[in-house]
């Protein structure tokens, strides 16, 4: 249960985290300069897990195992990062902007996990989706 749960946690504490760090960005500060000082951190954290979780393997056998999706991850991490700047400079509220974008996520997700990774779909989760969209349209009026 414990597995089950810390991920949920982990994720929504580290959100939290998260956009107060991006709401409290300064106006004047270069996007990029923010995104390079936080990658740094990001990599050098990285790196001493990495010397701790090896997993058996030589740094360069473990590479070996990775695909494409770590480049477009990577990729779509900069974009998400810099969307999530320029959304509260342009004025979201962090109450709202995170939450309006997470039901957009959610709901541009449900035809890809139908799709491509055979989730069902029933009538609760559309009756959810509906509300979702509901709410998507009451928040932003």
């Amino acid at each position: 249960m414990f597995m089950y749960v810390f991920p949920i946690i982990l994720i929504a504490v580290s959100n939290v985290i998260y956009n107060v760090c991006q709401k409290s960005t300064p106006e004047g500060a270069n996007p990029f300069s923010a995104l390079f000082v936080t990658y740094l951190i990001a990599t050098l954290i990285t790196v001493v897990a990495f010397c701790f979780t090896k997993g058996g393997k030589s740094p360069f056998e473990s590479f070996k195992d990775l695909n494409w999706t770590s480049i477009v991850l990577g990729i779509s991490i900069v974009c998400l990062e810099f969307g999530y700047l320029m959304a509260y400079r342009a004025g979201w509220k962090i109450s709202l902007g995170s939450l309006v974008a997470n039901i957009a996520l959610a709901l541009m997700l449900i035809p890809i996990g139908i799709l491509f990774y055979n989730e069902g779909f029933d009538l609760n989760k559309t009756i959810g989706a509906i509300f979702c969209v509901i709410g998507l349209i009451l928040i932003n009026r």
